[in-house]
């Protein structure tokens, strides 16, 4: 029991539709949304806000009884004891855990929690190596928009490392599920599209505008009056971004805010959020449906799959896209000694 991948693919689709329901309702209920956007907990990773709240109680109910069902699990998810780790069933031992199952019960909460755009559920399963598992051992993966409450279609995306990738679009009003196809986009270049380098807090945000305007400008030349390159898209969530990349509506996403450690130390500042594995755990979809994920440096991404890690990313929707953008994003970083 416990060592088959296929046995915990339903359990986690049912706990992410549970979790959304769960989250969904709270914000229906509310009157206001300024109650689920308190703080309840600040500790030394992300704010936790209410809203987290709910999905993490859903999250350890739903992990506990599946791990009944399939044996036991080790759970990783901000917020839980012991460094984010929580071995479930209770009283089992990680020793006997054949699964490491991480979670992000809400990517993307401060998007939703003030009904400005969709969240994400995301989860992925690796082989327990203890400390060792990371990234690349990741054989399941499934990501689910949380929407705001006025918005009624919903999609998940789903798969195995060694099998297709399942998309589908649910109507949250009556519940039918229709098939959803997503794809790359096929541009050559980002010209005329989204192509972005997050910058969503202050801190580095000149630095990183000024790659940002170097890369398009090195892709694309001179500014035409009155005409636009390219465009951006600041979306607050990993799992949103791998989204808009898995959809063809961008072509180009660098999250570069780990790199920004030194450059701001220098200017007596502190490194502020950054992304973690619990983020881009289901990067693996993305790249099965061919968007190239790499660390800035192009190397292939990994991480240890624990909730301290930050992680810089590079997301590519196709080959072409990699050969505009990637020879001059790197020449931007090495020229500040940033890779």
């Amino acid at each position: 029991m416990g060592t088959d991948v296929h046995a915990l693919i339903s359990p986690i689709l049912e706990l992410h539709r549970a979790m959304r329901k769960a989250v969904l309702a709270a914000f229906r209920v509310q009157e206001a949304g300024p109650v689920l956007s308190g703080v309840a907990r600040d500790g030394e990773g992300d704010t936790i806000y209410s809203i987290d709240r709910i999905s993490e109680e859903q999250l350890i109910e739903q992990v506990e009884r599946i791990s009944r069902a399939v044996g036991p699990l080790v759970l990783v998810a901000e917020g839980l004891p012991h460094g984010g780790e929580m071995v479930l069933p209770r009283g089992a031992e990680e020793g006997n855990a054949a699964w490491r199952l991480i979670v992000d019960p809400i990517d993307g909460t401060r998007g939703l929690m003030y009904q400005k755009r969709s969240a994400w559920i995301l989860s992925a399963v690796a082989p327990n190596r203890g400390p060792e598992t990371s990234l690349a051992d990741i054989v399941f993966a499934v990501q689910t928009e949380v929407p705001v409450v006025k918005q009624y279609l919903a999609d998940q995306i789903w798969g195995l490392r060694d099998g297709e990738v399942h998309a589908v679009r649910q109507n949250l009003l009556d519940e039918t599920v229709h098939p959803l196809e997503l794809a790359p986009s096929r541009a050559p270049s980002i010209a005329h599209g989204f192509a972005t380098v997050s910058r969503f807090f202050p801190g580095a945000r000149d630095l990183l505008a000024a790659i940002d305007d170097e890369i398009a400008l090195g892709a694309l030349g001179p500014i035409s009056p009155g005409k636009a390159h390219c465009f951006e898209d600041q979306y607050i969530s990993t799992g949103g971004q791998l989204y808009e990349l898995m959809a063809g509506h961008d072509r180009f996403v660098a999250d570069l805010r780990p790199l920004m450690r030194k450059w701001l130390a220098q200017r007596g500042m502190a490194l502020g959020l950054c992304c973690h594995p619990y983020d881009i755990c289901t990067s693996m979809l993305a790249e099965k449906l061919g968007v190239i994920v790499t660390a800035p440096d192009g190397a292939p991404l990994d991480a240890s799959l624990d909730v301290d890690t930050e992680v810089a990313w590079v997301g590519y929707a196709n080959s072409a896209i990699r050969a505009e953008v990637e020879p001059l994003l790197q020449a931007a970083l090495r020229r500040r000694g940033l890779i």
